[in-house]
């Protein structure tokens, strides 16, 4: 079943970051993401808006190539350095916003990360009434391959609706449902138990926002819970809701090759 897939052997729960050594000229946007602050796609847009200087000058140029050894670059004036990068599987809970900061928002996912070493941000977003797997890096480049919808990368959820699928409903989400964005069709569809047809696990390749509630929004159906098992290769096998670990240096590796379903 669905809600039965399996993991990695996750090992120590030791913090194996993978130091980069940085030498000659690399991309202002590259060196940005790898300091932990963005994805590389977000930089550009942090440069545009002027908040990003090098060696005192605003650079605003995308495609500006800087030296990594000798420049000084800041970002709204804290000096940014190329860092060890941090990998972090999370079990989200349900009522934390899903973001790196956010003044409105009583609860965010960074105030579960106490005792994690260096600056992540989360990858992707689950809202706030979405429980899971939730990844965190500071490695900006990765972020960007796991999380954009361009990607396609593997989810799998479990769904507990507001009453019985229809089996006629089942068909068409599996087919493909046409959304305000475009059609999405789910890759797998079952039940977790056949005495109960409201629970369900899906898995999904589709990036888009909030798309597992919009499909089933869209049929007539109410997601009462939403519970993400399964992302790039990650699941949440011993992890109670809130709590977190860094990954092992061979998921790192396998994340890195993108050998995962």
């Amino acid at each position: 079943m669905l809600s039965r897939k399996p993991g990695f052997d996750e090992g120590r729960s030791a913090a194996l970051p993978v130091a980069e050594s940085f030498q000659g000229e690399m991309r202002l946007n590259k060196f940005i993401a790898n300091s932990g602050v963005c994805s590389r796609r977000e930089a550009d847009t942090l440069i545009q808006a002027g908040v990003v200087t090098v060696n005192g000058e605003v650079v605003t140029e995308l495609g500006t190539k800087i030296n990594v050894l000798n420049d000084d670059v800041r970002f709204n004036g804290e000096r940014l350095k190329g860092e060890e990068k941090v990998y972090i599987v999370m079990n989200k809970p349900k009522g934390f916003v899903t973001t790196a900061s956010d003044p409105h928002a009583d609860r965010t996912v960074m105030d579960l990360l106490k005792g994690c070493k260096g600056r992540v941000f989360p990858v992707g977003r689950l809202d706030k009434a979405t429980t899971g797997v939730l990844m965190f890096t500071n490695d900006g480049e990765m972020a960007e391959k796991l999380a954009h919808p361009s990607y396609d990368k593997k989810k799998i959820y479990q769904v507990l609706l507001d009453h019985d699928l229809a089996e006629a409903d089942r068909d068409r989400i599996l087919s493909g449902v046409t959304l305000v964005d475009g059609d999405v069709a789910a890759d797998e569809l079952e039940y977790i138990d056949e005495g109960d047809r409201r629970k369900l696990g899906i898995g999904i390749h589709s990036g888009k926002n909030r798309i597992v509630r919009r499909i089933f929004d869209s049929l007539g159906y109410d997601v009462k819970a939403l519970d993400r098992v399964y992302f790039a290769g990650l699941t949440k096998k011993g992890l109670q809701k809130g709590e977190w670990r860094y990954l092992t240096e061979g998921e790192v590796n396998i994340l890195k090759m993108g050998a995962y379903v």
